[in-house]
This record gives C-alpha cells, structure tokens and sequence, in this order.
C-alpha cells in the first residue's frame, strides 16, 4: 500500500508553506514518539547550512509566500518516512505479543529472551517469568500507543484544515472585490467537483468487501467467499488482518474521492478519511480490542445486518472536522505567536544593535592606545 502521503500534516507537498512553518512554529509535546521525531526534524534543520543560510535571509513575509518551499519539502518526506516507520514498529510489536499470549495460552514455552531483547525498555518486569497476564499488559500498552497515535493524526489534521482555511482567508483579504469574487467562485467549483464522485461503499460491508473481491482480486462477485477473502488480504500470512492490511482494502473507495493530479483533491484529507475508515471498522469487527482481526471475528461479523445492509457513509466532507469556536481560537493562537515572533526578532535586533556599539567602543579604545604606544 502506498504510504507516502502519511504523516504528521506538517509538511504536505500541495500546502504553501506558510502552513508548513507556522504549524511546526506551534508544534507542542504529543508525546515521546512524536517527540523524539519532532526533535529530528529539528536537529536536520539546525545542521544544514544551506537551510539556516536561506532561513537567515527569509522574513515572515517570504516564509508566508512559499520562498522556503524547496527547502522543507525534503524535510516533509523525512518525517512521514520516520512516522510510517514507527507505525509499523507498533504493529509488528504488537503482534509480537499477541503471538506470545497464544503461545503460553495453548501450553507452549515462550521465548524469554526474545521478548526481552524486544522490550528492553521494561526491565523493571521480572525477566525470568513472562506470564499470561505481564503479556496482557504489554499488549494493553501497545494497543494505547496506537490508539493516541491515531488521536494525534486526528488532530494534527483538524490543525492542518484549519490552517488551510486559515490561509486562504487571508488570502482574500488581500485581494479587489473583483478578484476576490473570482477566487471564491473558483473555491466553490473545487468543493462542487470534489463531491461530484461515484457512490462510496460502507467501510467493511458486504458491498465494499466484493467491490475489492472483483476489481483488486479480480474474481467473480457471485463466488465472494469471507474466508477465501480473510486469507487473500492476510497478506503475511500470520492469521490476522493487521490495520496495515485493513487500510489497503479502501485504496478503490478512495480512490473515487481522491485522485492525486487534480486541485480539487487532497491527498492529506484522503489520508484522514482512510483511517477514518480503519477506525469504524475496527470498531466493528475487533470484538476484543487488540487492534487485529482474526479470522473468527471476521466471519462473525460477516453475518451482522450491518454488513448486509449498512447505513450510508458520511464522508469527510459531510462531517466538519472543526468548530466555529475551535477556529476563532486557533486564529489567536497565529495572531499571538506572530506578535511573539515580531517581538522576539525587535529585541534580536536590538541586542545585534547594542553588541555592535560595544565592539565600536572597543574598536575606538584600542585605537587610543596604539596612539599613545
């Protein structure tokens, strides 16, 4: 499945940059794995030169024009390559641990020091006897990393919406009223044509699932067998449909919403609306709550009405993503940090003033006394 529109919506290739920088300026602590990514990006940014030297020569106003777009391009692509990676470290830890479950449920010998070469960073367990319910808790813990991962690509993208709206107001604030009608109208015929698209399938219906049987498998809708699906998308083969291999069987409804060579279509909101997507079906399907579908739970739920004649699906268009109160109080925070921006590079440029005064003092001093010597 491709990935690469993935990830943290700071840096997104069709968003001027103007959003780019000023969501990164806004950036605060999601926790340690965006953390740690964060600080990375940060590291790239102060050890290039050639970017510190473009950014020494940028104002707000060149940032806010898309000057340092080639720039932070590259550093987009770093990031959603180190977010994907970390997603997939989750799931492949995560079935790690369900397999060691299943392993001491059914009488097996587990592994110790596999597990413990796994989670280094929980030592403070007694390395001598994993038992069923220690592995209860790791799998817990690994089930609520993924979960506030998802929780903060939510609203990472709820900020990344906001500040395209954000943007494109200002935008119109600096145009005629003639031009302005013109940008708005043209606004309106993107929305029209974004929506102007075929019928979408509920997520994990029977409609959606045989849509994926005939075009992606290429078998006859009429011979749709659940099980003989369950084992065409495990694509590893380990008895589970992971969230990775879950997410790869919406690639056909998104693609009637999202094509990536059209200005009406964003591929960060395509991205949104299939892990939207994910989650409702999960929600569904994963009786127990370890992010994986079996094979049972699938067969289960293949025989529930909401498979057979689910309601219609409310796309991310039909559902706001913000509020009128969430905005106005996201403007403020832009108003209120570029106040701290101006102000910060006010006594910047002071302090250069007054070190330069200085070095003209000293200058004129040792001046005096090489006349006098």
């Amino acid at each position: 499945m491709n990935k690469s529109s993935v990830g943290i919506y700071i840096i997104v290739p069709k968003v001027p940059v103007s959003i780019k920088a000023v969501v990164i300026c806004f950036y605060t602590d999601t926790g340690l794995h965006y953390d740690r990514y964060l600080r990375e990006v940060i590291d790239f940014l102060e050890k290039d030169q050639h970017f510190r030297e473009k950014l020494h020569n940028t104002d707000m106003e060149d940032i806010k024009q898309g000057k340092l777009a080639k720039e932070l391009d590259f550093v987009g692509h770093h990031v959603r390559t180190k977010l994907d990676e970390l997603k997939r470290q989750e799931v492949n830890r995560l079935r790690t641990l369900i397999k060691a479950k299943q392993d001491a449920e059914g009488g097996h010998e587990m592994n110790h020091k596999v597990l413990l070469k796994q989670f280094e960073y929980m030592n403070h367990m007694n390395p001598h006897t994993f038992e069923v319910e220690d592995l209860d808790k790791l799998i817990q813990s690994a089930t609520n990393d993924l979960e506030n991962y998802d929780k903060k690509r939510h609203e990472e993208f709820k900020r990344y919406e906001m500040m395209k709206e954000h943007e494109r107001k200002e935008h119109l604030k600096n145009l005629d009223e003639e031009h302005r009608k013109d940008e708005e109208q043209h606004y309106e015929e993107l929305r029209k044509k974004h929506a102007d698209h075929p019928k979408i399938n509920h997520p994990g219906s029977q409609d959606q699932l045989k849509e994926v049987w005939k075009e992606s498998d290429g078998l006859d809708p009429n011979d749709f067998d659940p099980k003989t699906f369950f084992k065409l998308h495990d694509t590893n083969g380990d008895g589970y449909i992971d969230e990775q291999e879950l997410e790869a069987l919406f690639t056909k409804e998104l693609e009637k919403m999202y094509r990536p060579n059209l200005d009406e279509d964003d591929m960060t909101e395509m991205e949104e609306e299939r892990l939207r997507m994910r989650e409702h079906v999960m929600n569904e399907v994963d009786t127990n709550k370890d992010r994986l579908v079996s094979l049972e739970e699938f067969l289960m739920s293949t025989n529930k009405k909401e498979f057979l004649e689910p309601d219609s699906w409310e796309t991310l268009e039909q559902a706001p993503t913000y509020t009128d109160e969430e905005m106005k109080l996201f403007e403020e925070q832009l108003a209120q940090e570029e106040s701290n921006l101006k102000q910060k590079n006010s006594d910047l440029q002071k302090q250069k003033e007054e070190l330069e005064r200085q070095q003209e003092k000293l200058n004129a001093q040792k001046a005096e006394l090489q006349q006098v010597i």
